[in-house]
């Protein structure tokens, strides 16, 4: 089918039809793939807007999950960003992975930003609390002279 108009920038109707586009490529591209499962459930990824992440506990799946979203994908339309797209291994001894695409080796994050909340690949929070504890010192001594 060839699309020939997208909807207006800013319509309401636009993070729907991206979701439900985007929706449908991650299931086609990941059915009976993945490896990492809470209560039970293999979860694939986790996503907001425009962003996606995928979750597995082995570094071959994660690859071939990639290789399966990039071929599914190039079917829609759509192409991975190599150079926005990182790695992040959680573990208690982090060690980097060794992930491709189109011959180009993903970068290893220590640490990102995801929803506001900083994620490290050792798994605990103390960069998010002191980061918090920090924005919370500066907001409060933006307001300091209305106390003092």
């Amino acid at each position: 089918m060839k699309i020939g108009r997208g909807v207006r920038q800013g319509c309401c109707l636009s993070p729907i039809l991206f979701n439900l586009y985007s929706r449908c490529l991650t299931k086609e591209a990941l059915e009976g793939t993945g490896d990492f499962k809470i209560g039970g459930q293999i979860i694939h990824t986790v996503k907001y807007a425009d962003d996606l992440a995928l979750l597995a506990k082995e570094e071959k799946v994660l690859q071939d999950m990639i290789d399966k979203l990039i071929e599914t994908g190039g079917c829609y339309g759509m192409e991975i960003n190599v150079e926005k797209t990182k790695l992040m291994r959680i573990s208690r001894q982090p060690f980097p992975v060794k992930i491709t695409i189109d011959q180009k080796q993903l970068d290893n994050v220590e640490s990102f930003k995801y929803l506001g909340s900083i994620l490290t690949n050792d798994g605990r929070y103390t960069c998010e609390i002191k980061c918090r504890i920090a924005m919370a010192k500066a907001a409060f001594n933006k307001k300091r002279a209305l106390f003092f």
